[in-house]
């Protein structure tokens, strides 16, 4: 049942940041539902490519695929002032998506017996593998390649479940490091945190 709500979140909340994405680059309607569903289940899919298991496991739960196109189609007829300004804020949503997607991930490789590398590995995938598509395909630089600590946090949700600092068993645990994720990720956003880089542009 709390993977289940997890799911539900993870979907709705990238098909949310997906479909605003795409009206503020002006897609149409076909364009925007597309965008959705790709932010949506491009990390699942990605991430049972990456850990050779089945891609339909993705697509059994069939449910999940309406909730994405009942949240496009809300989000494709907002007046264009809620669409502009959610596009300013998309950054909460987007948190939403990659914290609850990392914890999915990471709960998929553990319950598929996967060791500690391969929980991480599934955990980062999941978490930002949606985020990645739709950058790309809205012909954005992905910002888990340069903006803020982003991957970072779905790499945290990997090793804390990898370890067993947090037990899968407990919804409460699962749901505070669901809210500490989200509440990270924000954080990083707004107080300008990045890990190191170059710049190439500087003495």
């Amino acid at each position: 049942m709390t993977n289940e709500f997890l799911n539900i979140i993870a979907v709705s909340a990238f098909a949310f940041s997906g479909a605003i994405v795409a009206l503020s680059e002006r897609y149409d309607i076909f364009g925007t539902f597309i965008l959705g569903i790709a932010t949506s289940f491009a990390g699942g899919i990605i991430r049972n490519i990456a850990l050779d298991v089945p891609v339909v496991h993705v697509w059994e739960q069939g449910y999940l695929f309406y909730v994405a196109l009942i949240t496009i189609a809300i989000v494709y007829v907002f007046p264009k002032n809620w669409v502009l300004f959610w596009n300013r804020w998309n950054i909460y949503s987007d948190a939403v998506g990659l914290s609850a997607f990392a914890i999915q991930g990471a709960a998929f490789a553990a319950a598929q017996g996967f060791s500690l590398g391969g929980i991480v590995f599934s955990a980062i995938l999941t978490g930002v593998g949606g985020g990645v598509t739709r950058d790309v395909l809205a012909q954005r630089r992905p910002m888990v390649l340069h903006q803020e600590i982003y991957a970072v946090w779905a790499l945290a949700v990997g090793l804390a479940v990898g370890f067993e600092i947090v037990n899968l068993e407990s919804i409460v645990e699962i749901y505070l490091l669901f809210v500490v994720i989200i509440g990270c990720r924000v954080l990083s956003y707004h107080l300008g945190w990045h890990l190191r880089f170059r710049d190439l542009y500087r003495l």
